[in-house]
């Protein structure tokens, strides 16, 4: 009788695991914006890679820094692509958000319709279109500026727009002629300003400064500027999820850097702002690779020091702690 209970006792406990091993989620919310860093994600998604943990993976696409802090703080998001800078100021307010990589190191750089602007400093005087005042890309742009001997505000007249579309949109229409971009927006518009019609009405466009090469030169470092990867947020507690949901990013990052023509057909159906060619095109002139956060965080700290002494607020005020670089228990 003895026999009889303990098997099946042990029954009953071999079914509980089994079932707690198979169960999953119903739905993990990711949020992230049109540009690189979000592309894997959708990659993961159409080849249903976390099955084995989720029944549903949504997309929630964010189309302004304002947005992406609006959607953390409320907090009903999982995992978040986001700029380093941003997910450091939201974990030194007190978020719940800690970073998981850094996969974005190289997704800056002019566009202009003048193919002899070389430098920063020959566009000294020019009219230039700025997306995201205040945020990574003009705080990074102003301390190149800076570390050159420009002044920002005296030496250019600096146009802030809402989104690099925007920018895009204002090049491609004639209404400027220089511009601060992220890829793949300057594919695009260089794509755009190819096509028919509009390659009757709207002068060349030329690829110009790349802003990571300034970098490199200005701060006397290499080409790697972690701008951008991806966080949690403090409601997805599940390690295995976590484990799973960084190992299919890698995977279909490692995809999309090596298939740029299908990786531009994949983007362009699922965001229409985007083209198949101009997609294609971004991934030759992107770096991205994924580091994890605690590895990178020698190059986080360098860089966070850098826009800190622009503007302390671009990181929160301090340096994060230690907590904020996410490690597995």
């Amino acid at each position: 009788m003895k026999n009889f209970i303990y098997t099946g006792l042990l029954a009953i406990l071999l079914a509980m695991t089994s079932l707690h091993a198979d169960a999953k989620v119903d739905k993990i919310v990711i949020a992230g914006p049109f540009a690189s860093v979000s592309h894997p994600i959708l990659h993961m998604i159409q080849r249903d890679a976390l099955k084995d943990v989720a029944k549903k993976v949504e997309f929630r696409l964010w189309k302004n820094p304002d947005e992406l802090r609006a959607i953390v703080i409320k907090g009903d998001v999982d995992f978040v692509a986001i700029p380093t800078n941003t997910a450091a100021i939201l974990n030194n307010k007190g978020v719940d958000v800690k970073l998981l990589n850094v996969s974005v190191w190289g997704i800056l750089g002019m566009i202009s319709r003048d193919n002899n602007l070389k430098t920063l400093k020959d566009f000294k005087g020019k009219k230039i279109a700025v997306p995201f005042r205040a945020d990574m890309p003009d705080i990074v742009f102003k301390q190149l500026l800076k570390k050159q001997g420009l002044d920002p505000k005296k030496d250019f007249e600096l146009i802030y727009v809402a989104s690099p579309i925007d920018a895009m949109q204002m090049l491609i229409m004639r209404r400027i002629d220089h511009s601060l971009l992220a890829e793949p927006a300057i594919s695009v518009a260089l794509r755009k300003t190819k096509s028919f019609p509009i390659s009757i009405v709207a002068p060349d466009l030329y690829r110009s400064v790349d802003i990571q090469d300034e970098w490199a030169k200005v701060f006397n470092t290499d080409r790697n500027i972690p701008q951008a990867g991806m966080a949690v947020l403090g409601r997805m507690k599940d390690e295995k999820i976590i484990s799973r949901f960084m190992q299919e990013y890698d995977k279909s990052l490692a995809w999309y850097m090596s298939h740029p023509k299908e990786a531009g057909v994949l983007i362009a159906d699922k965001i229409n702002l985007l083209s198949e060619d101009g997609v294609a095109d971004s991934i030759a002139h992107i770096n991205m690779k994924s580091i994890s956060a605690p590895d990178a965080k020698e190059k986080i700290e360098f860089f966070f020091n850098i826009l800190k002494e622009e503007d302390p607020k671009s990181i929160g005020g301090k340096l994060p702690q230690d907590s904020f670089y996410y490690k597995a228990q």
